[in-house]
């Protein structure tokens, strides 16, 4: 079963998905410091997403957590108006995306936790949490989203994390993690799995930002998953995103995914933008078959792992 905006499906029925995207971004505070990330309309997310459904894709994870620009609402409604499937978070991200005075810099791991919990079980504050008042939609959190600034969590994260494994630990949904610039992903998962995660159910992002050959094979060898994102993002005639699905989609079958992270209007096509988010579906997957990357390989990256991994209660492949 996984658990998107509109309710609970059968992991069969997730589709092709990409495993890592922003959707809706709202104005606020996080758009406010972070400038060019503001994705606030609903007829332009319906359109783009329509873009990927007509390429054959079904579902995205959307991956903006608490109070950053989250509105479950408008992404409710992009899933109705666009066919797709789509999962939405609780969780943190950076402290670059918060108020200094934020409540995520001041709760304790056992409130952190309890309202990652309610996200999940009883479903997202329409307010997303930006206070006073709670008030619960019927659409509910299907993973958990957390991030780090590097290899050393700092005392924020670390009492973030703790809270993230204990929501996992609770409700079965995956977590998701931001490294920023592909660094630390071993830190990541060595925190999670000390507070009792099983590495499958943790799924690192943007480690491709970081190609090198033997940092992948130690982050793919703790059994974690990853998440690729920069596909479209390198400017060189090599393609590092490429390379590293040659070299390790052979060994590691179950434990790669792809996305594009693309937070920007400039990359959406609805948007005025490029290359749309039906990239991977179309350029890259021509670019994938030039490499001799089979239908088996990109049903796993699309298909059969994404099942796997945003299912509350997974199975081996």
């Amino acid at each position: 079963m996984i658990r998107t905006v509109l309710g609970d499906i059968e992991a069969a029925d997730l589709g092709v998905c990409y495993a890592h995207e922003h959707i809706i971004i709202d104005p606020g505070v996080a758009t406010l410091l972070c400038g060019g990330i503001e994705l606030p309309s609903v007829d332009n997310g319906i359109a783009e997403l329509k873009r990927f459904h007509d390429a054959g894709g079904r579902a995205m994870v959307d991956s903006m957590p608490c109070d950053a620009g989250r509105n479950v609402g408008k992404l409710a409604a992009v899933s109705r108006g666009s066919g797709v499937h789509i999962l939405c978070p609780t969780g943190l991200h950076l402290s670059k995306y918060y108020d200094p005075s934020h409540w995520g810099g001041r709760y304790d791991v056992d409130r952190l936790a309890g309202l990652f919990i309610a996200d999940i079980e009883e479903g997202i504050d329409r307010f997303d949490y930006s206070g006073p008042v709670v008030e619960r939609t019927p659409h509910k959190a299907g993973l958990i989203k957390v991030a780090t600034e590097g290899p050393v969590l700092t005392e924020r994260a670390g009492r973030i994390f703790e809270a993230a494994a204990r929501a996992q630990l609770a409700t079965g949904v995956a977590i998701l993690t931001h490294t920023e610039m592909g660094e630390g992903a071993i830190e990541q998962v060595e925190t999670l799995t000390r507070h009792g995660v099983s590495p499958d159910r943790i799924v690192l992002s943007h480690t491709d930002r970081k190609p090198d050959p033997g940092y992948h094979r130690e982050i793919l060898s703790t059994g974690a998953r990853v998440e690729y994102d920069s596909a479209f993002r390198w400017k060189t005639e090599d393609n590092p995103t490429l390379d590293l699905l040659e070299r390790f989609l052979p060994e590691f079958p179950d434990q790669i995914m792809l996305g594009m992270d693309a937070a920007r209007p400039d990359y959406w096509v609805s948007y005025g933008g490029a290359p749309g988010l039906d990239f991977l579906l179309t350029t890259f997957t021509a670019m994938m078959r030039e490499r001799g990357i089979d239908d088996d390989a990109w049903d796993r990256i699309f298909l059969r792992t994404p099942a796997v991994a945003y299912n509350r209660n997974p199975t081996t492949t």
